[in-house]
């Protein structure tokens, strides 16, 4: 099982001399990644899953940020009685540029910058030892890949939490950009409020635990189940195509799959409904008080923005994954 999968991990249809649809969304891609790339040749001593991680996440960050802060703002607005709430998507887009200027698309993007190194390592890193890690244990292709991508997730969101926690809590401030605290003088109010357990830094753990665990269980077994499942093609582009599709759908169902848990989190780091009480606490007794207050799609709010930002930027992570771990493969070979 080992080799197969490493043997997956190393195609890649950017080797071949192919034109088109691909080297078309290379040139759109490449101005995002330039800088991460060219972090490669300036640290070429430091480890290679390093400027893996960096490489991989750009573009979602920089392209999907304005989608987030909308999925949080539908995920914490608690019906259609609420002030706050919005109408539909489009009506979310042009009341927050509105009232808060295009800079209110960018609320709390500096958390998820400075977490982007080590969440990309640690997702891509720790999937990579899990699955090695299974190769000793008898179990089925399939199911070794959707365990991996479990723990993998688990450790991620450890990882991540802390700054998920003050992003969510400058994205949920409705006053003006320039109003807002910075990402760090908000981290310090958190720290000094609630201090780094359960009621400060690390808010939240067990749905972010929940969302990241099942989110990469999905996304990965998906993926390199279908993907070797499915022939590959000759035509560079049709492979493309095919890799594209498949990380799309891997995202979109991973997405939808974890969304109550990425509702559950956005309730309990945000604003509680009335100030100085905390009514969301666990994870899934926020997910029964969620359903039993608003009904059961409303554990699916900010479902279509989520969908819309990790469908696309999921395909083209893996894609990219895969392209810099053969070129980062190739360069160390070649020492």
């Amino acid at each position: 099982m080992k080799s197969k999968c490493h043997k997956q991990l190393h195609r890649c249809p950017w080797h071949s001399e192919g034109r088109g649809l691909n080297i078309v969304i290379l040139k759109v891609l490449g101005c995002c990644y330039l800088i991460q790339v060219c972090s490669y040749f300036l640290i070429t001593k430091h480890c290679k899953w390093k400027q893996l991680a960096k490489t991989t996440g750009l573009v979602e960050i920089c392209l999907m940020h304005p989608l987030d802060v909308v999925k949080t703002r539908f995920q914490i607005q608690r019906g259609k009685t609420d002030p706050t709430s919005y109408k539909s998507l489009g009506d979310c887009f042009r009341t927050i540029f509105q009232r808060e200027g295009l800079l209110g698309f960018y609320k709390g993007i500096l958390p998820p910058v400075l977490a982007e190194t080590p969440k990309r390592a640690v997702k891509f890193f720790t999937f990579e030892q899990y699955k090695k890690l299974l190769g000793y244990v008898s179990l089925p292709p399939g199911l070794a890949f959707a365990v991996a991508g479990l723990g993998s997730g688990l450790t991620e969101a450890v990882v991540v939490n802390p700054f998920e926690v003050v992003k969510v809590t400058l994205q949920t401030n409705q006053s003006a950009f320039t109003e807002q605290p910075s990402s760090f003088v908000q981290a310090q109010q958190i720290i000094r409020s609630g201090g780094l357990g359960s009621q400060g830094l690390n808010k939240g753990l067990t749905a972010t635990l929940g969302r990241h665990g099942v989110f990469n269980m999905v996304y990965f077994g998906f993926y390199f189940n279908v993907k070797n499942i499915l022939p590959v093609n000759k035509d560079p582009n049709l492979e493309f195509l095919r890799k594209f599709g498949i990380g799309l759908v891997s995202g979109t169902i991973a997405s939808i799959i974890n969304i109550p848990f990425d509702v559950a989190k956005s309730r309990i780091q945000g604003p509680q409904p009335v100030p100085g009480e905390i009514k969301y606490r666990t994870c899934f007794k926020t997910m029964a008080t969620v359903y039993k207050e608003e009904g059961f799609l409303a554990l699916y709010k900010g479902l279509l923005p989520k969908i819309m930002r990790l469908g696309p930027g999921g395909a083209v992570m893996l894609l990219v994954y895969e392209y810099v771990y053969a070129w980062l493969q190739d360069t160390v070979h070649h020492k």
